[in-house]
């Protein structure tokens, strides 16, 4: 269900998808979101989270530089830390870490108008404001080992188009 609700706005904003991955390969970079369902989930109560981040298209697994997966991700980061401060928490984003949460009793239709919010006014505008290699490197500098992570793939690449 909780799949279904990205379709229409990733796919306007251009994104391809596979299952529970979505992705949106730029000239250098690729932004990829990949929905993570809880182990723990049962028929009582499901949660679920996104893992999103960035990678380079010059390093895909996928030789053809067309499709991201979650593991081409350089940046990975749950979707708090796209979400302003006051997004953060709310009904359905409980402190337990799980993510997105709902029960048997769940009002579907405030759960998604919750999960649209947060996708279509905080983290879908901070990916599309990732213009550039350079965007993401500053956009991912606040996440100290993730920012590093990045600046060394980048780094390595350089190096790499400097010897050819």
């Amino acid at each position: 269900m909780h799949k279904v609700l990205f379709e229409a706005e990733t796919q306007r904003r251009r994104f391809s998808h596979v299952r529970q991955t979505w992705w949106k390969i730029n000239d250098d970079f690729c932004v990829v979101i990949n929905l993570q369902n809880s182990q723990w989930n049962s028929k009582e109560l499901l949660s679920f989270c996104s893992n999103i981040g960035v990678g380079l298209t010059e390093n895909l697994k996928d030789p053809s530089r067309k499709k991201a997966t979650y593991f081409d991700i350089v940046t990975n980061l749950r979707e708090e830390a796209y979400l302003s401060d006051d997004r953060k928490k709310h009904r359905f984003r409980p402190e337990s870490g799980l993510g997105y949460t709902l029960t048997t009793h769940t009002n579907l239709a405030d759960f998604i108008s919750e999960l649209s919010i947060d996708f279509e006014s905080d983290i879908l505008p901070k990916l599309g404001s990732l213009r550039t290699i350079q965007d993401c490197l500053d956009f991912y500098r606040q996440f100290d080992i993730w920012g590093k992570q990045l600046q060394n793939q980048v780094d390595r690449l350089k190096l790499k188009q400097d010897v050819n």
